[in-house]
């Protein structure tokens, strides 16, 4: 794996003997997965498909859905945030603006706004190994979720959790809580979320964090080639994101979903082509050279012999 990008701690959770937050997480950006900047020239793209102003709207004392503090936490990355709020592009503009993106974020609505077209673009881009990040809450915000999870995941996100509770890690006598994986990196206590959903679980699916009620909130799914995560608790992206682990978890996420580890696969696998060209080359090369110094003796002999000849 390239140092410059991950940090030496990936895949530590509990850090003991370090200077921690109130939360007991390590402080330091050292302690994430990813290294500040390391990401720089990745872009995100983000479909908030639900109105800024919602939680306002809908519940007291709730903040607005801006997106500022996790697009600040992303940026430290060097990720670059492209966001659509409330209504999605087309299909074509979507694939367009997929080109060059990384991976994909889509923050569920309370009505279904993707198409099938929207779909086929979304598989396209998840096979093709770019990131896929499903986020829901409680219900009725699951309608995409849902649309995307049945199609590509053969599962969806339910129920309404109150949650509110912080996780530590879990253990072999208790499933409640996160465990050991890139994503958690560096976090030693996990705010849960507020109003939450659960993920149905299958053999494709990882379960990551399970929330206080025994129920999956947070799950991976990685074949090799392509990675995803779904979460059904989407309102840790802006109701107290300054709560336990909550920025380092969604930076985390971000960084495993580049997929490093495939596409570091490829570049090696591209580094022994190069090799055995530039040795191909060398040869060729030096075949030429060989040929053109041979060339040039028996010219110079035939020249010798034709003035002996003539004498």
């Amino acid at each position: 794996m390239r140092k410059s990008l991950y940090t030496q701690n990936a895949g530590k959770t509990s850090i003991q003997g370090v200077p921690s937050d109130h939360y007991g997480n390590a402080k330091g950006s050292k302690w994430d997965l990813a290294r500040n900047r390391a990401f720089k020239g990745y872009s995100i793209v983000v479909l908030q498909l639900i109105r800024e102003s919602y939680a306002v709207d809908e519940y007291v004392g709730f903040p607005r859905f801006d997106f500022k503090k996790p697009s600040k936490a992303l940026k430290k990355k060097g990720f670059k945030v492209i966001r659509f709020v409330e209504i999605p592009p087309s299909p074509n503009e979507l694939e367009v603006i997929l080109t060059k993106a990384s991976q994909l974020w889509i923050i569920s609505g309370n009505t279904k706004k993707l198409n099938s077209h929207h779909l086929a673009v979304i598989q396209k881009f998840h096979e093709s190994g770019r990131g896929l990040f499903i986020w829901g809450d409680n219900p009725p915000w699951i309608a995409d979720a849902n649309f995307i999870l049945k199609e590509m995941f053969s599962t969806r996100l339910s129920g309404n959790y109150e949650g509110e509770q912080i996780l530590s890690e879990a253990t072999e006598s208790s499933i409640v809580g996160f465990r050991a994986h890139l994503i958690t990196t560096g976090i030693n206590q996990l705010y849960e979320g507020s109003t939450i959903s659960s993920v149905k679980l299958h053999s494709s699916l990882e379960r990551v964090i399970t929330s206080s009620d025994g129920k999956c909130v947070t799950a991976c799914y990685d074949n090799g080639n392509s990675r995803a995560i779904i979460d059904g608790g989407f309102t840790r992206l802006y109701n107290k994101w300054d709560n336990a682990g909550t920025a380092r978890f969604v930076v985390n996420c971000a960084a495993w979903l580049v997929n490093l580890e495939r596409n570091e696969a490829g570049i090696q696998e591209e580094e022994k082509k190069e090799i055995i060209a530039a040795d191909m080359r060398n040869i060729v090369g030096f075949a030429k050279k060989s040929v053109n110094k041979l060339t040039k003796t028996i010219t110079e002999l035939f020249k010798s012999m034709k003035k002996k000849f003539k004498k």
